[in-house]
């Protein structure tokens, strides 16, 4: 076992970041992992930072691999966001942590995913750090592509590149780490285009996979504007009910905790010195249920771009394998109704839908222009 298992299909970048871990001539205080959506930024990122504790270069099973891969060794901190963008205090706070010593491991390991969502003025900040770090500080960032990061920021960093994974690959991965069935794993790792963590998911949970059925079928069965905009409100509130459901018990648990931790845990009403932080911790956490909500509805429309990928291919008569092999039927009907032209208008509508949201308009204008886009053109 080693802690490069995880990073599957990546042989040319483990390569890279081995050699680094293992070599003092080949490392350098800054790394910038790309890679698309799924293709296991942050299992790199956390597999290098293992192997540049562990004496024996990522042997992992001694104790600085499993509590680096586990997420507890004291010299190793992975930042992620939940909102729309980090702040400036959090990334301060990084700032500050990079100056200190290691506490008892080799380096002082910063790994900061979604670094594609800090601001310019944001990313100011992290410039100096980056520019002037203590000799056993090592940022790690992650982000899809180098365009995604300021250019101060990529030009200082040595970059790494990883490539969407083998369908053949995540299977096994998800056959030999989860105990998925091979159907189910074969199955779950086509629907998921090979992002690791879909794939996963959808092997785990029967529900999600039967809402992604619902969302092609849902896509797949709109035939007038009538029916568009129904399709659009349903996915709506169903991204809504699930960013609801993931985030509700968390919300209720850090609302107590800060109520308790300011001893007003039983108290009907706040102090006016009290309000202040108990608003601040809403305002977290709207941001955080808004991020959620966009998450689940981006993955939505990823799942009809693979539809009509299908549907695409099937039209121009392409030797490729389907990404929906469930939804055969559908993609057969779909291409028989329309043109090539048309297929390629309808997955423009859906790219426009995810640059929408993403840009903060609102979900259900988005979702409803694009669902009017996907009914037959006649």
């Amino acid at each position: 076992m080693s802690v490069w298992d995880d990073v599957v299909g990546q042989e040319r970048a483990v390569s890279v970041l081995r050699r680094a871990s293992e070599d003092p001539g080949a490392m350098t205080h800054a790394w910038l992992i790309t890679g698309p959506p799924g293709s296991g930024r942050s299992n790199a990122a956390r597999a290098f930072a293992a192997a540049l504790q562990c004496h024996a270069g990522g042997c992992g099973h001694c104790q600085d691999c499993t509590t680096t891969l586990a997420g507890t060794h004291a010299d190793v901190t992975v930042v992620a966001t939940e909102k729309v963008t980090f702040t400036i205090d959090e990334v301060r706070r990084l700032v500050g942590l990079a100056q200190r010593s290691p506490a008892g491991g080799r380096w002082r390991v910063i790994v900061l995913e979604d670094a594609d969502r800090m601001t310019e003025r944001t990313s100011n900040v992290l410039l100096k750090a980056i520019e002037e770090p203590p000799p056993r500080t090592v940022w790690l960032l992650c982000a899809p592509s180098p365009e995604d990061v300021v250019v101060t920021i990529r030009s200082r960093s040595r970059r790494v590149s990883l490539r969407v994974p083998p369908v053949e690959a995540v299977a096994a991965l998800l056959v030999e780490r989860d105990g998925a069935a091979p159907e189910v794993a074969d199955a779950a790792a086509r629907a998921a285009q090979s992002h690791i963590g879909l794939a996963r998911r959808l092997a785990r949970d029967p529900e999600a996979r039967e809402r992604r059925d619902r969302t092609l079928t849902l896509a797949a069965t709109i035939r007038g504007v009538g029916d568009a905009v129904m399709t659009a409100a349903e996915l709506v509130d169903v991204a809504t009910a699930e960013a609801k459901a993931a985030t509700a018990d968390r919300d209720a648990a850090e609302r107590t905790a800060l109520l308790r931790s300011l001893g007003a845990e039983d108290a009907q009403t706040l102090p006016p010195a009290l309000r202040a932080q108990v608003r601040q911790l809403e305002e977290d956490q709207k941001r955080r249920a808004t991020r959620a909500q966009r998450d689940v509805l981006d993955r939505a429309l990823v799942d009809l771009l693979s539809l009509y990928r299908d549907v695409l291919v099937r039209q121009l008569g392409a030797q490729v394998d389907p990404v929906n092999v469930a939804h055969t039927e559908a993609v057969e009907r779909l291409a028989r109704e329309g043109s090539p032209e048309q297929t390629v208008r309808r997955m423009d509508a859906i790219g426009e839908a995810r640059t929408r949201i993403e840009g903060n308009v609102a979900p259900l204008l988005a979702m409803e222009a694009m669902a009017v886009a996907l009914r037959p053109q006649g």
